[in-house]
């Protein structure tokens, strides 16, 4: 049964032989086979550094659902890059977890557990998708602070949103200090405007999307720089994003990609771009 979403505080020791009850809630769970291939091709990708260079090539798919299947594709993703690499997936209801023990191998694991991390080690990757958009907005960087604080040095903490199949994904980049970029991917053919990917924004920039902040400036400029390069939709969706990122890039906003990325509807800016307003 998922639960109502309570607010969110950092866990407290009753006494020293006792462990913390988990921090968070329980989701719905609502969870799709290859619903996260386009933020694993991006840790995969320009991402893949942090895991090569890892003395401890530990991950933790955070918050995974109902069913582990995005945590065991991550696990097979990431191996590819980093052979002796661990993936830990973390979901806060035990039922979860005592189904996905039968896929336990060398090298993946299932705990019970929340925000706290309940790993040995400090991950260098942290992926949690679908899981802080039931929280209020006022707890997304309490959250942020305490998974933060569990990174490894170099490591990435992904808050991450999107559809039921992974058509439009969202995620925010955040090291042990501060949040970095904010990256988008979207499936050609899915969309008519870029901005429609604004309804799969994580939390903290969700309810932002309105006249007067950054991210409705960002939506608003990829959709003028979308139907300006109308010309080139004769030749592909792709040739016609490649140019939106372009236009983006040569306006001076800080587009941290390249085409490499953009061919595969992609689009990453860093954090200052889109941060929300005080």
């Amino acid at each position: 049964m998922v639960q109502k979403a309570e607010r969110v505080a950092a866990p407290k020791m009753a006494g020293t032989n006792r462990t913390a009850k988990p921090v968070g809630n329980i989701t719905r769970g609502t969870t799709n086979p290859n619903r996260m291939r386009r933020v694993d091709r991006w840790l995969t990708g320009p991402q893949a550094r942090r895991l090569r260079m890892a003395e401890d090539p530990l991950v933790v798919d955070l918050g995974y659902g109902a069913t582990p299947a995005t945590a065991v594709e991550l696990f097979e993703r990431l191996r590819t890059i980093r052979p002796d690499v661990r993936v830990c997936g973390i979901e806060i209801e035990p039922e979860r977890v005592r189904a996905a023990k039968e896929l336990e191998e060398p090298g993946l694991s299932f705990l019970v557990g929340g925000f706290e991390l309940p790993v040995p080690g400090r991950p260098v990757l942290v992926r949690a998708f679908n899981v802080l958009r039931q929280y209020e907005e006022a707890d997304v960087e309490r959250i942020w602070r305490l998974v933060q604080g569990r990174l490894a040095p170099g490591g990435l903490f992904i808050d991450g949103t999107c559809d039921e199949i992974g058509r439009r994904v969202t995620w925010i980049a955040l090291d042990s200090e501060r949040p970095l970029s904010l990256s988008m991917s979207v499936r050609f053919g899915s969309f008519v405007l870029p901005s429609e990917v604004a309804e799969r924004l994580p939390k903290a920039l969700i309810h932002r999307n309105i006249p007067g902040e950054r991210i409705h400036g960002l939506m608003a400029a990829m959709d003028r720089a979308w139907l300006e390069s109308a010309p080139l939709a004769s030749f592909g969706n792709r040739q016609r994003w490649h140019a939106m990122c372009k236009t983006l890039l040569d306006g001076g906003w800080p587009v941290q990609d390249g085409p490499s990325r953009w061919r595969l509807g992609e689009l990453t800016v860093g954090w200052e771009a889109v941060a929300p307003g005080v």
